[in-house]
């Protein structure tokens, strides 16, 4: 995996994101071409005034990867069939078209023939379609890391207990090797043991990598056989390091209070503040003006179904543990909790209304979070807030819980759209590793990364409760 932005994205996405781009820029060429014997010169991008094509290629091309995207297309865990594939892909373009309508309407100077755009339409969805088809059996293969894990203990069986594909992306374990210090745990018949140094064993298995995963290193860690693996050119990687890398979360029985006090993460600097700022009060305002409408049919649904209030308002806890009212529609019958006792929301919880089953289903009931944005409450992106009773009951029981409240609390974020809806103190324990990782590993780059997966979560309905 590379990192980019302290962000890990497996090199396997990052290569089918260069070659589609390349397809998407080339498909605009290949409708200008094609295109000028269906249309009048005077609408040939190859013969019309304006910008040169290259800038209105480069619009087409990420209005497209903008709806690839929010589909969902470069996550990680990615793993659709050919069909779910198609089907996703012209959901992609439809999102992509209308993204590129807007760019249109905003910047004319854009425009390209009609016949233009439907050639490189066609053709870039061919394109990808047949890239992703071919590619997907087999570039995770070609560009895995081979990697050795030394240590054969608990730590050593995490990393074996990795099943998912998604996981083991970019990765092929070699074994575990046993060097005497932890007791047997992981399976006999992927240990190896080495009858020479670690280098050579390392140099028989053509290994890239060594994860190292013993259980106490006070015990005889071989320090000089991996630092001279080290400058032999083979990448050396801790335990925690690399679960975190493969799994995008911080695995809390890996963590200590030295991973925060000494990573290169964890910062909340006055200039990332200020930039995450400045998004929030654009994309917040932005998003209250189109969405609008909506929120005015909701108001009327409510209203028609049971009534006053419209609004729903509950104290949350935010930024340093300051306590603050989060707005939603209320989807829930009057007095859902009324004997006053806070109560974790259920699957087909019998509370939902039937308005609020719909705008619970594509999160129209956070909307007036929008309203707490630009308050400066909430960011647009940030961990969930959680209620003042949960967050005490969560923060006894889990460790390092009251970490997340070290930057403002989202609409939306790492946790919401890598983990289904967390209704209880193992949801939260499970969630909370993904919140850690973002705030280790906060950028713009991230921020805009959730922000176009959260489209995806809304479309298709995830984790809605």
């Amino acid at each position: 995996m590379l990192r980019i932005f302290r962000h890990y994205i497996p090199i396997t996405l990052l290569l089918l994101g260069v070659a589609e781009t390349l397809i998407l820029l080339v498909s605009i060429y290949l409708g200008a071409v094609l295109g000028m014997a269906l249309e009048p010169p005077t609408l040939s991008p190859l013969h019309g005034t304006g910008l040169p094509l290259w800038a209105k290629a480069v619009a087409f091309c990420l209005a497209m990867l903008a709806g690839m995207i929010a589909m969902g297309f470069y996550q990680r865990e990615q793993r659709d069939g050919p069909m779910t594939t198609l089907i996703r892909l012209c959901l992609s373009f439809l999102v992509g078209f209308l993204v590129m309508g807007v760019i249109y309407m905003t910047f004319p100077i854009l425009i390209v023939g009609g016949a233009t755009y439907a050639v490189a339409l066609i053709s870039s969805f061919v394109g990808i379609a047949t890239c992703r088809l071919i590619c997907s059996a087999t570039t995770d293969a070609r560009f895995a890391r081979r990697v050795l894990v030394l240590g054969v203990g608990e730590r050593a069986r995490q990393i074996e207990n990795l099943r998912r594909t998604s996981d083991r992306s970019g990765i092929s374990i070699i074994g575990f090797i046993d060097i005497g210090i932890d007791p047997l745990v992981v399976s006999e018949s992927k240990i190896i043991r080495p009858n020479g140094s670690l280098r050579e064993l390392a140099d028989r298995f053509a290994a890239d990598e060594i994860v190292v995963a013993i259980d106490d290193r006070r015990k005889g860690l071989p320090i000089q056989e991996v630092l001279d693996c080290k400058m032999y050119g083979i990448r050396i990687i801790e335990e925690a390091v690399f679960l975190e890398r493969q799994l995008g979360k911080i695995r809390l029985d890996a963590m200590h209070p030295s991973n925060v006090i000494y990573s290169d993460g964890f910062t909340q600097a006055v200039l990332k503040k200020t930039e995450k700022r400045i998004l929030d009060i654009i994309l917040a305002s932005l998003l209250a003006l189109v969405t609008l409408p909506v929120m005015l049919l909701t108001v009327i649904a409510i209203a028609l179904e049971s009534g006053m209030p419209i609004l729903y308002r509950q104290n949350r806890v935010g930024l340093r543990g300051r306590e603050f009212q989060v707005y939603k529609f209320r989807s829930m019958c009057k007095n859902a909790e009324h004997d006053g006792e806070a109560v974790w929301a259920r699957h087909d919880d019998d509370r939902v209304t039937h308005v609020g089953a719909i705008i619970r289903k594509f999160r129209i009931d956070e909307l007036p979070q929008l309203f707490n944005v630009l308050k400066g409450d909430m960011s647009f992106v940030g961990p969930r807030p959680e209620r003042p009773e949960f967050v005490a009951e969560l923060a006894n029981a889990i460790p390092y819980y009251d970490l997340r409240h070290h930057v403002k609390p989202g609409i939306t974020g790492w946790a919401q759209v890598s983990y289904p809806y967390g209704a209880s103190i193992k949801d939260s324990r499970e969630k909370l590793q993904y919140d850690l990782y973002y705030l280790k590993n906060y950028s713009l780059f991230l921020d805009v990364n959730i922000l176009l997966q959260t489209v995806q979560v809304i479309l298709w309905g995830k984790g809605a409760r």
